[in-house]
């Protein structure tokens, strides 16, 4: 999972540039928001692709979400010609599948994506699984918000053709696409995911296998001085909101998209962080944040976060 960029884009877009001859069969690994979200995109600009979860309930509600959501764009896009948008929605929908048979699911494919949760022995075991499985010509990438490539790669045989694809949420909408190479990335599969990405409508950026890439790397920390503000009484949480949107030109406080997103994201994020660099300040714990998730109020999913929201509303 991952906080989503902090310039809300409301453009959906469809690529119709030629898609590289590199990249056309996808198989997505969970099927989550973000998992649905990257099929979906896949799908819009012409790639096969294939969704892979633990049980059918999962399945069915990716199925449903990604029609919900091509159902979407095409009102948009083809608002004026109601049959064309039909066979937008035929199209994309019949380009997708799902499948239990993580195994089977690979043999096929130019680009595994892996979209699971934020566990790094869950995706290196995943990875360690498909490796012998997977042709030799495929990508493997991990779409992390936090965790290190190299360290997700290191257990399988093909680190030259591992990477990361770091999405925002929701996919179909955010336009920013963190592309990440770690040293042993070579330049061909670095080039295969940069120009997967453009095809797919997505503005790529480059980035080190750093904390949290560039997005969260500079995203998290400011949110936790936010917090550290707002735990030493300096503002309040709506004030530091205010400030940020009418001083920075932010579309959203901290505050605000932390409840959005869920702030035991950032929490998670940080303990991370904070383990692995133990002597960097910027990722301190913090007890305010601890211990609001400690209470489940994390946000606009529980209907309490830094501020309280109605039921009818969530």
């Amino acid at each position: 999972m991952s906080l989503p960029f902090l310039v809300f884009s409301r453009h959906f877009s469809v690529s119709h540039s030629v898609l590289s001859n590199a990249i056309n069969q996808v198989t997505i690994i969970g099927g989550g928001l973000m998992g649905s979200g990257i099929a979906q995109v896949a799908a819009q600009a012409g790639n096969h692709a294939v969704i892979v979860d633990v049980n059918d309930g999962a399945l069915k509600k990716a199925e449903n979400e990604v029609k919900i959501s091509v159902q979407r764009v095409a009102k948009k896009i083809f608002k004026d010609k109601p049959a064309d948008g039909e066979k937008f929605v035929s199209d994309v929908i019949g380009r997708i599948k799902t499948s239990l048979d993580m195994k089977e699911a690979v043999k096929t494919a130019d680009l595994v994506v892996e979209a699971v949760t934020e566990n790094l022995e869950l995706k290196q075991k995943l990875f360690s699984n498909l490796d012998s499985v997977a042709p030799d010509h495929t990508i493997f990438a991990s779409n992390t918000s936090s965790l290190s490539i190299g360290e997700i790669a290191s257990l399988t045989k093909r680190k030259d053709r591992f990477g990361g694809l770091h999405f925002f949420s929701p996919v179909p909408v955010m336009k920013l696409l963190e592309v990440i190479r770690i040293p042993e990335t070579s330049d061909d599969t670095y080039e295969k995911m940069m120009n997967w990405g453009k095809a797919i409508g997505k503005t790529t950026v480059t980035c080190k296998d750093t904390p949290g890439f560039v997005v969260n790397r500079l995203l998290v920390p400011m949110f936790a001085e936010a917090v550290r503000m707002l735990e030493r009484g300096d503002a309040t949480a709506r004030d530091i909101d205010i400030a940020m949107k009418l001083g920075a030109g932010y579309p959203m406080g901290p505050f605000e998209l932390a409840d959005f997103s869920g702030i035991d994201t950032p929490k998670y994020i940080l303990d991370g962080w904070h383990k692995k660099f133990p002597n960097n300040s910027l990722f301190n714990p913090i007890p305010l944040l601890n211990k609001l998730v400690e209470e489940g109020k994390v946000g606009m999913k529980a209907g309490e976060g830094f501020y309280k929201y109605e039921k009818k509303n969530m």
